[in-house]
């Protein structure tokens, strides 16, 4: 379902946007970079958090840490990651196939300025086995996120 939500997504937004299918699975930042052929910083990362009440996400350059304090300064409170059947059941999409398209229900998102070092990004597509390649500032406009720093990036 959540791979087709992504297509769906994009034939609506994004007709000339298609979405990449790997034979080998990209559920990791790693494993993502060889399947698609790009550096590990170009991995579109999506973090699903829960803080207070309130669940957000954010999409973050794959080398990039999250960095508690400026989360905690930004949303007032203390992140903690969703649980993988919560992710699922919130988002649509499966560990490893996070992303800020085709959501099961609409979520605030957030870009982490880590993303504008890259020309085109590549986040996952709803799956284990699918991304798309973007540019930062045009998946921001497509998904209506708010661009933030929240993350530290790692050499």
């Amino acid at each position: 379902m959540s791979l087709e939500s992504v297509r769906a997504f994009f034939a609506e937004k994004a007709p000339d946007i298609t979405v990449m299918e790997s034979p080998i699975s990209s559920a990791t930042v790693t494993l993502a970079a060889e399947a698609y052929g790009v550096e590990p910083g170009m991995i579109a990362k999506t973090l699903s958090l829960r803080v207070g009440e309130r669940v957000i996400l954010i999409v973050a350059a794959g080398t990039s840490r999250m960095d508690n304090k400026k989360i905690k300064a930004a949303f007032g409170g203390k992140p903690k990651m969703l649980g993988l059947e919560e992710v699922a059941e919130i988002t649509g999409h499966e560990v490893g196939g996070v992303c800020p398209f085709g959501l099961k229900s609409p979520l605030p998102i957030y870009c982490d300025v880590s993303l504008k070092e890259f020309d085109v990004v590549v986040p996952a597509a709803g799956s284990t086995h699918s991304a798309v390649r973007i540019t930062p500032g045009r998946m921001a406009e497509l998904t209506a996120a708010e661009w933030i720093d929240v993350c530290e990036v790692r050499p």
